[in-house]
């Protein structure tokens, strides 16, 4: 009776699973849905949406330099976070000392819980005077200044998840470079870090994709100007600040059908993000177990 009982409650809580499955993958397809039937002007050509310049009081709503900002934004992200990040795992995973290592991924834990918008608003004080001053240029509100902050917002998704995939992969590596006599920082980049590239590549997508879905920082530190920066110092507007601000000025007017289409540009991509990612990292756990790739 025990053992039927205890059937019975599996099958319920994989119903459950099922079903939250179910409504999560429809809310998906919905959103994709009604974005796709709201952009529908830009395919149709209605209007310019897919073009170079937003001057909406002529009739411009272009929001290519919009996609370029979210690129340039998430890509120098990402290029300062990964490499950081590799080098704080690598610390916490033998190169420093066992105490200062654990209070250094408690730091990186607690990191997670700040609000996006205490890095916006403290860097809008702190940050963007100090670049302003420092370089004499522009208002400090750019390029520079939002992939500064970003890669701090995407940092401990790098750092936790890379410390996953070391924990995985490093007990059975251990061992074997204890033996050869290599020391932390051998085993460290000359066998793990090769060991888990694949993992590393997992993280490198997942912290994009945090990178280009981030608003707040965007918002308040980019400058919001709908162009295409001629360098880290120029202001330049991503596609959630976009969607943001137009959202939040007009909901009559033409300009109002280009944040559906920025909508459904970014949901796009990071949809084929975290498709990659999934593939990545189910390649990324075959390899770690020794498992023939299928």
């Amino acid at each position: 009776m025990k053992a039927i009982a205890t059937r019975r409650s599996e099958r319920v809580v994989e119903g459950f699973l099922a079903a939250a499955a179910f409504v999560a993958g429809a809310a998906v397809l919905a959103v994709l849905a009604f974005l796709v039937v709201l952009s529908l002007p830009v395919f149709t050509g209605a209007t310019d949406v897919m073009s170079w310049e937003w001057r909406p009081f002529h009739g411009h709503y272009g929001i290519l330099p919009m996609v370029v900002g979210s690129l340039l934004v998430a890509v120098g992200a990402v290029v300062i976070a990964v490499p950081v990040g590799v080098l704080i795992t690598a610390f916490v995973h033998g190169l420093g000392p066992p105490p200062l290592a654990r209070v250094v991924l408690g730091v990186v834990r607690l990191m997670t819980g700040v609000p996006t918008i205490v890095y916006a608003f403290v860097s809008a004080i702190v940050l963007a005077p100090l670049l302003r001053d420092a370089f004499r240029y522009g208002s400090g509100y750019c390029l520079l200044t939002a992939v500064l902050v970003l890669s701090v917002l995407v940092l401990p998704t790098v750092v936790l998840l890379l410390h996953a995939r070391w924990q995985a992969v490093g007990e059975r590596l251990h061992m074997t470079c204890a033996a050869l006599g290599m020391t932390r920082a051998q085993a460290v980049f000359r066998v793990l870090l090769p060991v888990s590239r694949r993992g590393l590549l997992v993280v490198t997508t997942f912290a994009f994709a945090r990178a280009v879905g981030d608003t707040m920082i965007a918002l308040l530190l980019s400058g919001n100007a709908p162009q295409v920066p001629d360098g880290p110092l120029d202001a330049l507007r991503t596609l959630t600040a976009h969607v943001a601000l137009v959202h939040s000025t007009d909901t009559q007017a033409a300009a109002y059908t280009s944040i559906f289409a920025a909508g459904l540009i970014l949901l796009l991509m990071t949809a084929g993000l975290s498709l990659a990612a999934r593939g990545l990292a189910r390649a990324s756990a075959e390899e770690a177990t020794g498992a023939p790739p299928r």
